[in-house]
């Protein structure tokens, strides 16, 4: 157990090495997990108005981990801003944890889906970005995670040509690059979304000042996506 102190101290980047040393349970996905670190950090530190107090707040931003499968790092990141208690992480993966192997909405405080299996999360997106604009809250953004990997699933590409047209430029989606696609997206992954009428930057996706400039950049009237370059998945 966590002690008094402990729970009250505040935790920073440096911390996220020793919060996700912590879990120890059987992990498959332990370079899925560690690319997405950084993204996470700047995100969750920087970029996105959300805060465990206002979990049910319709006007917070949302975020979509689609990404969910080898979640250590974005459990590390919610424990480190206060959604969950640190002394949960040493349980990761057991069977009476919340914390399972993919993110379950229900269980994991600051989760906005389950997540795991490949190709749902941009949908959900697209659809959380529409449903908000149909109630007139114009002012919360959404932002989605995704792998290169995921890119092969054909639901993103609906996902991805329904947006540009559609002007949702409260959606912003993060691709985590480690080369790990089993097909090549011709011109590369932000030519497939530009041709789309997307904003799209890619950059290196372990530089923090690189990454919120591109996560903060204007994109008035289309979506957005960064593509966050990373080693190598097999490096």
């Amino acid at each position: 157990m966590t002690t008094a102190a402990e729970q009250r101290r505040t935790y920073g980047y440096d911390d996220l090495p020793r919060l996700m040393g912590m879990m120890t349970g059987d992990e498959k996905h332990g370079p899925a997990a560690t690319s997405t670190l950084d993204v996470l950090w700047v995100l969750y530190d920087r970029v996105l108005r959300v805060a465990p107090e206002r979990r049910q707040d319709p006007a917070r931003d949302r975020f979509l981990l689609s990404k969910g499968h080898g979640p250590m790092a974005y459990y590390a990141v919610l424990a480190a801003k206060g959604f969950l208690p640190v002394d949960w992480l040493p349980g990761f993966g057991s069977y009476d944890s919340p914390l399972g192997h993919h993110p379950d909405r229900v269980l994991v405080p600051g989760a906005e889906i389950g997540s795991g299996s490949l190709g749902h999360g941009l949908p959900i997106a697209v659809g959380t970005a529409l449903g908000l604009r149909a109630q007139g809250r114009t002012d919360p953004a959404v932002w989605v995670l995704t792998g290169d990997a995921e890119l092969d699933e054909g639901s993103n590409h609906e996902a991805i040509a329904f947006a540009g047209p559609a002007g949702l430029d409260r959606l912003h989606t993060v691709v985590i690059d480690n080369s790990s696609a089993s097909h090549a997206l011709p011109g590369g992954i932000a030519a497939r979304f530009e041709a789309a009428g997307w904003s799209a930057v890619t950059v290196d996706g372990r530089d923090h000042e690189a990454l919120y400039a591109a996560f903060t950049a204007p994109h008035p009237g289309r979506p957005h996506v960064v593509v966050a370059r990373v080693e190598a998945k097999n490096a």
